[in-house]
């Protein structure tokens, strides 16, 4: 991902029914009865973690039992400290007391204990960029310090590889063509961190590669799981029991599931994106400009894909009366400059929400040569009365207007060239005409039909128009 273009943006739920989601999780929730059970004769180690002795009462206040009973204590006392949910001080032989965070957690804000919550994340995270290292008595010095160069392990390296993967779940949970709220194949995931983009049949060497992957990541998302960043339904045992058997990257429909399912819960959405943002990346959230006159609205919309556009849009709206909405609107949709067409684009959509109170509003434009041909389309739609006919000069103009707004929207797509395809259909002299079209973009519009038609002597009479807009433009 490049943190120079913003994300889609994410719909996150309301905070206080996140800050709820964030106590109930298993870490979290365990975190805080731990330190609600500790004091002043809780004994701890010289880095802080509780010591063997004292790990059997903290097990059993958390009400776990069995092997791992130790580990998972252990976990959650460590959250707890790093969350500042406890204190110790080591001035005072390493005295246990409620920390600051604690209190947040019952008497908080939501975002108080979404915060909470985000350290606690930040601990997991840490954990689980750590791999199961296989002889690490062998590294440790004389000192007791581990000697990261006799490990085959790169801290940055796994750590970089986690944020990586988490931001392109992230990716394909809010964008639009994505999978959204449906869990994501593992192996797909491990893929999208491995085999470029531009490979065709993946080589025996990517597959292992992206075997061994899945394998990091089906330990890592078990971590991840209880903090409440995602669900996850692990890798299935007999499956990795065969592992050197049988590569685990080709698989069919009917297979997926078992190498492995994760979806990122609506609380990890909320913790990624304020990871994402922290790192420098633009990543919105649908909402975000409710409060925003309509020049942001329209601005910071024009990026976003349709159904998120028409999502912030209603909130925009919600609040306000229409008939001043639909005049701030229009106000903002004017402009000569490159982003002008796709703002108008974003207006036209927004006030195909507004109701028909909005029809002075577009009574009044109808003279306007920018918004002219948008206010007569609005009008008509509407079924309104008196509705004056746009002239040629206008019609070329909201023609050329409009396929450069979807150029900025969409980019080549196959709708724009069957827009394309469609005016040069319906008007035998489109051609001979639009270069003549006075609107700043009608020399890239041109060019962009010469691009995207079929036909090569239609485009040939695109090129050459868009040649005659280029020299009238300079003369």
């Amino acid at each position: 991902m490049s943190d120079s273009s913003p994300l889609p943006p994410v719909r996150l739920h309301p905070e206080a029914e996140l800050a709820r989601d964030a106590l109930s999780t298993p870490l979290l929730s365990r975190a805080a009865r731990l330190a609600r059970w500790a004091g002043p004769g809780t004994r701890v180690e010289a880095g802080g973690g509780l010591v063997d002795e004292q790990l059997p009462a903290a097990a059993a206040e958390l009400g776990l039992s069995g092997d791992e009973a130790a580990a998972l204590t252990s976990e959650a006392w460590r959250v707890a400290m790093d969350a500042g949910l406890v204190q110790i001080d080591d001035e005072d032989e390493g005295t246990v007391t409620a920390g600051e965070e604690l209190a947040l957690l019952t008497s908080g804000s939501p975002h108080d204990v979404l915060g909470v919550w985000q350290e606690a994340l930040e601990t997991v995270l840490a954990d689980a960029a750590v791999p199961d290292l296989d002889g690490l008595e062998d590294a440790l010095g004389e000192d007791g310090e581990i000697d990261l160069s006799q490990l085959d392990w790169d801290p940055e390296g796994e750590a970089e590889f986690l944020d990586g993967v988490l931001g392109n779940l992230y990716l394909l949970t809010v964008s639009e063509d994505g999978p959204g709220d449906a869990p994501v194949p593992l192996p797909a995931l491990a893929a999208s961190m491995i085999v470029p983009s531009d490979m065709g049949e993946p080589t025996n060497d990517v597959l292992e590669q992206v075997s061994d992957a899945m394998m990091r990541l089906d330990d890592q998302f078990r971590l991840l799981e209880p903090v409440g960043l995602v669900e996850y339904q692990p890798v299935d045992e007999a499956l990795m029991a065969d592992a050197d058997e049988e590569p685990a990257a080709p698989l069919d429909d009917t297979d997926v599931s078992r190498y492995g399912m994760v979806r990122l819960t609506p609380l990890g959405r909320y913790g990624l994106r304020s990871r994402l943002m922290e790192a420098g990346f633009d990543a919105p959230a649908v909402g975000d400009l409710a409060d925003k006159g309509a020049d942001a609205l329209l601005d910071g919309t024009a990026a976003f894909p349709q159904g998120a556009a028409q999502a912030e849009t209603e909130l925009w709206l919600a609040p306000r009366d229409s008939l001043a909405a639909a005049r701030e609107l229009l106000a903002a949709a004017r402009g000569a400059d490159a982003g002008a067409p796709l703002r108008r684009l974003r207006c036209q959509q927004a006030l195909s929400l507004v109701g028909q109170e909005a029809e002075p509003a577009l009574r009044e434009v109808l003279d306007d040569a920018e918004l002219g041909g948008l206010a007569r389309v609005w009008l008509t739609e509407q079924g309104a009365s008196d509705v004056p006919p746009p002239s040629e000069a206008m019609i070329f103009w909201l023609t050329i207007d409009t396929v450069a707004a979807q150029l900025a929207a969409e980019g080549n797509s196959e709708e724009l060239r069957g827009l394309v395809q469609g005016l040069a259909a319906q008007h035998g002299g489109f051609f001979a005409a639009a270069w003549r079209v006075d609107h700043p973009a009608t020399a890239d519009v041109l060019e962009a039909m010469g691009r995207l038609h079929p036909d090569k002597r239609i485009a040939k009479e695109a090129r050459k128009a868009a040649f005659k807009a280029r020299s009238q433009q300079g003369s």
